[in-house]
């Protein structure tokens, strides 16, 4: 009595053990609800939820971890949020190909909101996204994405490129800025249609913007803003990235003004001229289109801009990385180029077909460097059955595709750099099923076909024009191979020697 009596008065304590106690209940019987129901995984700590296991600097080796313990498919507590990772070639087609429509959606989290706001393309939901990734790849294709116009594009611009590189006589120099520069001027010839000379304030202003935004999307006090906003909020984690976003959209506004004011519909030079003949059409029809607005069109034409800057430029200067790393391999590279391309000729997207040990090598390039280890999270559109679980409808879901590219039953050396993966012992150039840096389904990347051309006119037409090397006093066994984290797997920054050709 006189025990209770004390707790009595002690209105503090007593809330602090009641609330011990109810997180000790509410966490012993969320894991008996979840596990009926929803696959396995470890047991999940109070408030915490399993983030005590994660390298929130790497959180991909740690699920692969937990994928070794747990099978392909488990569930893992961020918080108090249930979170399901695919893991594995099969477990990830069955979801993202077999099953398309279940786990096309896209979660409504926190930093998605702040990054689209459900709008645009890569964070957009429902028939809005449907309807703007609709016109996208129509404008695209329409805009020579695969074709010759949009080959003319990349070759005009690297040209460019090798200029600057051209520069440097063959001392070292820092590859970050240039390379995401060119990349940067390809998709704003789509954007814009046109091109920003490198040392343009806005420009770099942009690029700038574009490399923060990367930093903010794997930054560990964002991931955790993600899944606790408010206590996140209250450090201010937030405004940083809203800026940053503001910027971006600013910028991206001024562009549409301008173009609404010189616009003319019989000459439409890019993606923005091209929506907004769109509007004037359903204007002109009286159609109440309610997707085509300014902010769907702000939104779309960022997220062509950031992912076809990032993801290809981090490529391209991994590929540059690895042929210092392999100068064998780059040997060969070169010599099928000599073979296929006549000296003063600059590549074209039909050589491809006839190198195939340069297509393995671009391909291995994307499968090693691993460049979105957990790609972008899905959601599932409704209660979806999956091998034998039931997951909840709007369940965030993951697909590791550090799981799918490093699978070892489909890689025969996984975590080697091996161009052979893409070759058959006849020398031709085979195509893998498990090679999915794209994601697949119905989210794959929109830009695929623009990001695959690219690569290979980029990358071929650089090694026909240079060898790479390591600075001087760095050999090839000491380049450093260790990704800089975030939500891309970047190359960490190093010098480059671009030696030209005889």
């Amino acid at each position: 009595m006189a025990i209770l009596s004390y707790l009595l008065t002690r209105v503090d304590l007593l809330l602090y053990l009641t609330t011990c106690i109810a997180l000790f209940l509410y966490w012993i019987n969320g894991s008996k609800k979840s596990s009926a129901k929803m696959p396995p995984g470890p047991k999940p700590l109070p408030l915490i939820g399993n983030f005590h296991l994660l390298d929130l600097k790497r959180p991909d080796k740690s699920l692969m971890e937990l994928f070794e313990r747990y099978g392909e498919v488990f569930t893992v507590h961020f918080g108090s949020q249930k979170v399901v990772i695919l893991a594995g070639y099969n477990a990830v087609k069955d979801a993202l190909v077999n099953q398309a429509d279940d786990f096309s959606e896209r979660p409504d989290s926190p930093l998605f909101r702040i990054f689209g706001n459900g709008k645009g393309i890569i964070f957009n939901h429902g028939e809005s996204w449907k309807t703007m990734r609709r016109f996208t790849l129509s404008t695209l294709r329409d805009f020579g994405m695969g074709k010759k116009m949009m080959e003319a594009r990349i070759q005009d611009e690297l040209t460019y490129l090798i200029e600057h590189f051209k520069s440097h006589n063959g001392k070292p120099f820092h590859i970050e800025i240039i390379m995401s520069n060119a990349l940067c001027n390809v998709i704003s010839s789509i954007i814009f249609g046109k091109r920003f000379e490198y040392n343009n304030p806005e420009f770099e202003k942009l690029m700038k913007s574009v490399d923060d935004i990367e930093k903010h999307l794997g930054s560990p006090k964002n991931v955790l803003y993600n899944y606790f906003p408010r206590i996140m909020s209250l450090f201010g984690v937030q405004k940083e990235l809203a800026q940053t976003i503001s910027d971006i959209y600013e910028f991206v506004s001024k562009r549409i003004k301008q173009k609404r004011q010189e616009f003319n519909a019989n000459y439409i030079s890019g993606y923005i001229d091209a929506y907004l003949l769109k509007q004037e059409q359903d204007q002109a029809s009286e159609k109440t289109e309610k997707y085509f607005n300014d902010e769907n069109l702000a939104m779309a034409a960022w997220d062509l801009f950031s992912a076809g800057t990032a993801t290809t430029s981090s490529t391209l200067r991994w590929a540059i990385l690895l042929m210092m790393r392999y100068p064998e391999i780059q040997k060969k590279v070169q010599e099928e180029i000599r073979a296929h391309i006549k000296q003063g000729q600059m590549p074209t997207a039909d050589d491809r077909r006839k190198m195939p040990y340069t297509d393995a090598v671009i391909h291995e390039v994307q499968r090693f460097c691993n460049l979105a280890p957990m790609s972008v999270s899905r959601a599932t559109t409704n209660n979806v059955c999956f091998r034998g679980y039931c997951i909840p409808k709007d369940t965030e879901v993951i697909p590791l595709l550090t799981s799918v590219l490093y699978d070892k039953t489909q890689w025969e050396t996984p975590y080697e750099f091996n161009p052979n993966h893409f070759l058959d012992g006849t020398g031709k150039f085979v195509r893998r099923d498990a090679f999915m840096p794209f994601s697949a389904g119905r989210r794959i990347c929109v830009g695929e076909g623009l990001a695959k051309m690219d690569l290979f006119l980029f990358f071929t037409g650089l090694l026909q024009t240079f060898t790479f090397h390591p600075p001087p006093g760095v050999s090839e066994e000491d380049l450093d191979l260790t990704p800089a984290f975030g939500f891309l797997l970047i190359p960490r920054p190093h010098l480059v020697c671009a030696k030209l050709n005889c």
